[in-house]
């Protein structure tokens, strides 16, 4: 176990719905959705040459319209800095909280070695300038909190999940606090956003969900298929620079509050 890899108690079974069989008409409609998907991400890997002379704007439209794709409506609300140093962090629930904050902001996200090998986004997520962590090797913290730190002093954007791990949404993690040193390094703010997904009639919902021993596909044809998902995006107030005394403060400052909790059993965490 190393500093970088927390676990969620989550699993697929336990917690995410929308598991079962799914409804013949149904299909068409997620073939469709996931073929607008790997068409923008294409276009998107096309595009990383021209990465510094493509517009933000354009930036942030592009990642709402990969999350419109897989048939997911967005609501963002709040604005982080447009410019300078700023170190993004929210909590991490699916695959689409990636160009979520993209939409936010676009910044170098900061990712677990393994997402080089995802089709098609490992590319992508490479050609864009992601920072990647092996959260195997404890030694190599430093090394990477100091690339963090350089980042932001050039002005970057970085967005990270210091969770370490996916929840399934209707639980969540503690922040970790190795990032948090970056920041504080660097002196730049750090601007907190919470993530959460609901059905178009209001109630929350884990069908988004990637966790425990999820596939990357298995999530993908789940949220093509579901029916009414909203993404809700909560831009909250950054949090300035020496304003916490350490990396500790600095983390609690910035975690998103709990839910307030359904009446419902997390089977994950009572097993």
């Amino acid at each position: 176990m190393s500093a970088w890899l927390p676990t969620a108690p989550c699993t697929p079974q336990a917690c995410v719905e929308g598991s079962a069989a799914v409804r013949a008409r149904a299909v068409p409609r997620a073939v469709l959705r996931l073929t607008a998907l790997l068409l923008l991400l294409l276009a998107g890997i096309a595009l990383t040459p021209f990465g510094a002379r493509i517009p933000a704007s354009l930036v942030r439209r592009w990642c709402r319209w990969i999350v419109r794709a897989a048939g997911v409506r967005v609501r963002i609300t709040g604005a982080a800095a447009p410019t300078g140093g700023l170190l993004l962090v929210a909590n991490h629930i699916s695959w689409l909280d990636i160009p979520l904050l993209a939409a936010v902001r676009p910044a170098r996200m900061l990712a677990k070695t393994e997402v080089r090998s995802w089709p098609v986004a490992g590319a992508l997520a490479a050609r864009g300038g992601t920072l990647f962590i092996d959260r195997d090797r404890l030694r190599a913290l430093p090394d990477t909190v100091a690339r963090i730190a350089g980042a932001l002093r050039e002005g970057a954007a970085v967005a990270a999940f210091p969770e370490g791990s996916t929840w399934c949404g209707r639980a969540q993690g503690s922040f970790r606090r190795a990032v948090f040193q970056a920041a504080l390094d660097a002196g730049v703010p750090v601007q907190p956003v919470r993530i959460g997904y609901r059905l178009s009639g209001g109630t929350a919902t884990t069908a988004p969900a990637y966790v425990g021993e999820d596939t990357l596909l298995a999530s993908l044809w789940r949220v093509a298929t579901a029916r009414g998902l909203i993404a809700e995006v909560e831009v909250r107030a950054p949090v300035p620079p020496g304003s916490s005394p350490d990396r500790r403060a600095l983390a609690r400052a910035a975690q998103p509050p709990e839910t307030t909790a359904p009446s419902w059993t997390h089977t994950a965490l009572v097993a």
